[in-house]
């Protein structure tokens, strides 16, 4: 009996692709080895958001299968044909699914739509390309599950959502504003446009997709500990695509594919490894016992491009940091600095590359570099301002 490759396993993962998967793990074991106490509170502390986020993937997974995505991107090209309301309607779609379903599914699901939203318009797909990824790390701020080191940090904190949200809904907004702004500005020729698509619009399927959505957003905003339950959700949305549409191995091939097992796993014993030196060593406590919000928030969004957010925030947040919320601002706007930032500049690069678009990195990075400290410094004055700090 001839042996199967990937090709005869459509949801197997090349060989090469686990190198960051062996690397994560080789450092998970070397912290074991050297301080399996911190390591074990390491991982205590890390594991529920990379469960959580792979569970939001899968939810949006199913529902991008719903062409719930697909038909969000249509109703904006057709109802708002001048290019200012297709930008402020852009820009609400991707706040609303980074917010509801994590931003890696933001970019994972949404960069395809606003390429394809572009296209059938007849225009560039700049504007719209930057600012889903832009905005999906800028906007990331307002449910503990809309970024993974929202969870990591919270993980000292012990805050419903709803609480959550009652102290970063002001400051997220900020930075989300401050972002699209400069976004709009840099792109500004794009916005005076006014274009009717032709192209026939997406029915979508009202069905798992919308309810597992419903669901999760319930059980993130309810709940202080959401990873398993959100996490069950998409695995019982996912069977149920299966046992409904009948493709069993196309599903469990695209399961394999949104969720990057190798990066997770690599980021994952990264995480812990950095988690358990800044619980066996005090540098980073005492250096961010010295800080206000601000230099806090500064230092926060020069370490996630550094060592990527969620390595840092696991570093940085090994002990309770005495200005978590302003750690949280620049763990999350300040990944739009590079490439190395966050998880999402991954996804967004691949979600664009395979729908045909054209991201480019440089570009991008410019925006950030402009949008970074006018956002992280709009969300920390309102931040402080509000007295959440």
């Amino acid at each position: 009996m001839p042996r199967l490759g990937t090709q005869g396993r459509p949801w197997a993962i090349p060989p090469r692709r686990w190198a960051p998967a062996a690397g994560g793990c080789g450092l998970l074991v070397a912290a074991v080895l050297l301080a399996p106490h911190h390591a074990r509170a390491a991982a205590a502390q890390d594991w529920p958001p990379f469960v959580l986020v792979a569970g939001l993937l899968l939810v949006g997974l199913v529902a991008d299968g719903d062409r719930l995505f697909a038909a969000g991107g249509h109703v904006l090209a057709r109802l708002c044909p001048n290019g200012v309301l297709l930008y402020v309607g852009t820009v609400v779609l991707v706040l609303t699914v980074t917010t509801l379903l994590n931003l890696d599914t933001s970019v994972t699901f949404l960069t395809p739509v606003v390429v394809y939203t572009a296209r059938s318009r007849g225009e560039g797909e700049a504007l719209l390309l930057y600012a889903c990824l832009l905005l999906s790390n800028a906007g990331s701020l307002l449910l503990p599950g809309s970024n993974l080191t929202n969870l990591i940090v919270l993980g000292h904190l012990h805050l419903s959502g709803g609480a959550f949200f009652a102290h970063m809904a002001l400051p997220a907004l900020a930075a989300a504003a401050v972002t699209a702004l400069v976004v709009g500005l840099v792109h500004r020729r794009a916005l005076r446009t006014t274009v009717t698509p032709t192209l026939e619009p997406e029915h979508p399927v009202l069905g798992v997709g919308l309810a597992a959505i419903v669901v999760v957003t319930v059980l993130v905003l309810a709940l202080r500990a959401p990873a398993l339950p959100v996490a069950a959700v998409g695995l019982v949305a996912v069977a149920l695509r299966c046992w409904r549409g009948g493709d069993g191995l196309g599903t469990a091939r695209s399961a394999a594919q949104v969720l990057g097992v190798p990066i997770l796993v690599g980021l994952f014993g990264l995480a812990v490894a950095l988690g358990t030196l800044g619980r066996s060593w005090s540098g980073p406590a005492t250096l961010l016992s010295h800080l206000d919000v601000w230099g806090t928030a500064t230092v926060a969004a020069v370490t996630s491009v550094l060592v990527n957010n969620l390595p840092a925030a696991s570093l940085l947040a090994a002990r309770q940091p005495p200005h978590p919320f302003a750690l949280l601002i620049g763990l999350n706007v300040g990944p739009n600095l590079f490439v190395t930032g966050s998880l999402a500049w991954i996804l967004w690069l691949r979600a664009a590359r395979n729908a045909g678009g054209h991201p480019d990195i440089r570009r991008a990075s410019i925006l950030g570099v402009v949008s970074v400290p006018l956002a992280i410094a709009a969300a920390v004055g309102v931040l402080v301002l509000s007295g959440a700090s």
